[in-house]
């Protein structure tokens, strides 16, 4: 690995020699441009506009062009010259909370290495002093032409440098937010925690850039002279209205099966209510015996019963109950069959109605009979009067 840097790390008083090292590296495919007529390659070429002649890298300075177009050259000796403390120096300029920093604010991030055997032990001293505070130490340095704002942390035993914008570098959020009023219900809240519960945790390990993969097959494929194989992805179309209720429980639905989790799992409102329409039985009470069923003739009895239909004998059942006498019906039945049969039980109310009929021609027969015995009587008065 190639240093990029080279200086010293300003703790105080102490002084640690380090090398800079670039902690990232950029795996994107570069194309060059073609002339697609003929296949020529594309250059390009610098050439002074006044002579129109290309320049050698030799003659190139710097200038600054101001508001008007005019340029004003800027040397070597003239950056030289200025006071610029952090020349070849990361010096610290406070310890603070990783939290106090703006993800905004960061940018590319490098390793930090010894600069020989004497930095081993302040450069030890120092990392293990960041462990203990869990604190970074905000630093400033000088780097490719102009002073730089950076955040040392420690990464495993190395101490690492994150490059950071300066506070006025990163711009305002304002006017990028919706501006429409939008009412979040708590349902639709709570299917978002469950979907994010669902999905869960992720390796970072574990992802890797499919389409730098597919590239590198493309590129593969036409080096080798075979067509390629890939076929196209679905490209994304526009933003389309949809139930939003009806998509974060579809979300979940297939984030579980991604999971090998039960797909059929409510969720949301739907849950909720399974809960609470759960029924929990109370213990220590004793269930009242079931009432029990009538019990059904036998088959023998049915035969019976419809061999004595079919021979014109009624019976009880069969018989109207305006045409039995009260009291007689079972007994009658039975004389005439000369058969054994069981009467349907009568009701209470039955037998008191048929008590009352029976009362009721009882005194009626007595009425009759004390006007007949009155008729008799007068009749024989008046035959002795006549006599």
């Amino acid at each position: 690995m190639r240093s990029i840097w080279n200086g010293n790390i300003s703790f105080g008083l102490v002084s640690i020699p380090v090398k800079m090292y670039s902690a990232t590296e950029d795996h994107s495919i570069s194309f060059r441009q073609i002339h697609t007529r003929d296949g020529g390659r594309i250059r390009y070429r610098k050439v002074c506009e006044l002579e129109d002649e290309s320049v050698d890298a030799s003659e190139i300075g710097r200038a600054y062009e101001d508001a008007d177009g005019a340029l004003i050259p800027v040397t070597d000796e003239d950056l030289a010259a200025l006071p610029l403390p952090t020349t070849h120096t990361l010096e610290i300029e406070a310890f603070i909370s990783a939290s106090e920093i703006d993800p905004l604010q960061m940018g590319d991030a490098y390793y930090l290495g010894t600069g020989g055997a004497a930095a081993a032990k302040p450069y030890t001293l120092l990392r293990e002093a960041l462990k203990r505070s869990e604190k970074v130490a905000i630093a400033k340095y000088a780097h490719r032409g102009r002073e730089r704002l950076g955040m040392l942390r420690v990464v495993g035993d190395t101490l690492a440098l994150h490059r950071l914008l300066w506070p006025d570098e990163v711009r305002e959020s304002t006017g990028v937010a919706p501006k429409e009023k939008v009412t979040v219900k708590p349902a639709e809240l709570d299917l978002a925690d469950t979907l994010m519960a669902t999905l869960g945790e992720v390796d970072l390990d574990d992802l890797h850039d499919e389409y730098h993969e597919a590239l590198e097959s493309l590129v593969a494929a036409k080096m080798s002279g075979a067509a390629p194989t890939a076929e196209p992805g679905e490209r994304p179309t526009g933003a389309q209205v949809v139930d939003l209720m009806a998509a974060l429980q579809e979300s979940v639905r297939s984030a579980r099966r991604t999971r090998g989790e039960e797909a059929g799992e409510e969720t949301g409102e739907e849950g909720a209510e399974r809960e609470k329409a759960t029924v929990t039985h109370l213990r220590g009470r004793k269930k009242a015996p079931a009432k029990k069923a009538p019990a059904k003739k036998a088959p023998a009895a049915r035969k019976k019963a419809a061999g004595t239909r079919k021979s014109g004998t009624k019976t009880a059942e069969e018989k109207p109950a305006e045409e039995k006498p009260a009291g007689k019906a079972a007994g009658t039945t039975g004389k005439k069959t000369g058969t054994k049969q069981t009467a349907p039980r009568k009701t209470t109310a039955a037998k008191t109605t048929a008590g009352k009929t029976t009362a009721g021609k009882t005194t009626a027969g007595k009425t009759t009979a004390k006007k007949t015995a009155a008729k008799k009587q007068t009749g024989k008065r008046g035959t002795r009067t006549a006599s």
